[in-house]
């Protein structure tokens, strides 16, 4: 939780920042991380697109705290399921984009963690939120048994929020895929000492295995010494609010039999405590990502959980932030709603068009047609598009802020002018250049 009407003065390194706003503002973290310190968050990857990179660039030293722990790999190569080689796509085009940042999530939190609390941020562990309230003052959260208020809350927490029922008006349960990953990170020791599995330990390196209903990632990292791995399949599987368990080797090699021998062997060598079973759950995509007085405001997952092979999940969590802390700025502390409902309103079509990348490209690799993939294997290379990965949401939310506004005051004198009019509850913008949502399918951010 964070207030920024915090002033920000630290003996080691003076921050450049913004005048205080006077604004109060309370941010919920997911449990995962609010109940410990980041070195204890789960062993996965997490990866920042370039529309997120040039974001880590604006904080002071953060990107040079992190170049040593991230990947830097050039490119992707793809595999059959069977082990060969079909083409290799590298990242040329996108230098001219943004860094990308990919690594160990805890070792990456733990670097923003520090900044945070150099910059002076009020953080704690240790904390349940057990409810969210809002009049038309104020807002606040039930933690530990205490109220707290401030004149904002962003519920940041993941699916798991319980903002989502003050925006909703109702508690929704989260529905199995029909998917699931098994997921590792672990040392390459092992694998440096066998032929078949030692060229994952070549520098950093980054290859996939595609087949029917799954793909298998792995990613080296660290010049080799670390290695992160994913298998998506299909998994009929039940689940209730818990969708992590432990992982079984057994398991996962009854997935991939046919599949590479390379893999078997990568997978056998796996310390078995470092795999993970992660069921993948949807919900219904929200209507709106603020709540009815527009006092707290739902922002990643939260608000649009992405499914891994979107490779979106931690860019748009950050492009939401800088988002909602510039509607905040430029709104003014007596204006806190306004800004709220302007962050929904610039966010809402672009996050939603973002979320069904991850469903376009997972049908790309598990229902391939593999005679035209012979015939064309750049048909399997991931789809980086500009309007995506070229694009600066903090440039973007100045340019667009006082349009929004107009924008919103027009719409509400317009109701205001129409007696005959019902009040409305907040209603989320039209989407008109995204494609129908059905459904979306939720996963933590992490490797695709």
């Amino acid at each position: 939780m964070g207030d920024a009407s915090q002033a920000i003065e630290m003996p080691q390194r003076q921050y450049a920042r913004l005048s205080p706003s006077g604004i109060s503002v309370i941010i919920v973290a997911p449990a995962s991380v609010a109940s410990a310190p980041p070195s204890n968050v789960i062993e996965k990857a997490i990866i920042f697109a370039s529309n997120s990179g040039r974001i880590f660039e604006r904080w002071e030293g953060v990107v040079e705290d992190l170049d040593p722990i991230i990947h830097k790999s050039e490119g992707l190569n793809f595999h059959t399921w069977d082990g060969e080689f079909l083409t290799r796509q590298v990242w040329d085009s996108e230098k001219t984009y943004g860094r990308k940042i990919n690594g160990h999530r805890a070792e990456i939190h733990e670097k923003v963690y520090l900044h945070a609390k150099a910059r002076g941020i009020d953080i704690r562990f240790g904390q349940t939120v057990t409810d969210y309230f809002e009049t038309d003052d104020e807002a606040g959260v039930v933690c530990n048994g205490e109220r707290l208020t401030a004149d904002c809350v962003v519920s940041a927490e993941g699916v798991k929020s319980k903002g989502r029922k003050i925006v909703l008006g109702f508690e929704d349960r989260p529905k199995p895929s029909g998917y699931a990953v098994y997921r590792a990170w672990m040392k390459t020791d092992e694998l440096a000492k066998k032929s078949s599995t030692k060229w994952f330990c070549h520098g950093d390196t980054h290859n996939g295995w595609m087949g029917e209903d799954k793909h298998f990632l792995v990613a080296s990292i660290k010049g080799g010494s670390e290695l992160s791995w994913v298998l998506t399949h299909k998994d009929d599987g039940d689940i209730d609010e818990d969708w992590t368990f432990p992982g079984k080797k057994e398991d996962v090699i009854k997935n991939i039999a046919s599949w590479d021998p390379a893999l078997h062997d990568l997978v056998n060598a796996t310390p078995p405590d470092k795999l993970h079973d992660y069921k993948l759950v949807f919900r219904d995509p929200l209507p709106t990502f603020i709540s009815p007085k527009a006092r707290i405001a739902l922002i990643g997952d939260a608000a649009h959980p992405f499914l891994p092979t979107s490779i979106q999940g931690a860019s748009q969590s950050m492009e939401d932030g800088v988002a909602l802390a510039i509607t905040l700025e430029r709104s003014g502390k007596g204006k806190v709603q306004q800004a709220i409902r302007a962050y929904e309103t610039i966010r809402y079509e672009r996050v939603h068009r973002a979320q069904m990348t991850g469903v376009s490209t997972r049908e790309q690799w598990h229902k391939a047609d593999w005679e035209k993939i012979r015939s064309n294997p750049k048909s399997l290379h991931l789809k980086r598009e500009s309007w995506l990965l070229d694009f600066d949401q903090e440039a973007h939310t100045y340019a667009v802020f006082d349009e929004t506004v107009a924008k919103l005051n027009a719409e509400e004198a317009a109701r205001q002018a129409d007696s005959s009019a019902p009040a409305p509850a907040v209603e989320a913008p039209a989407i008109s250049a995204a494609p129908a949502i059905a459904q979306t399918e939720l996963v933590g951010m992490g490797q695709a």
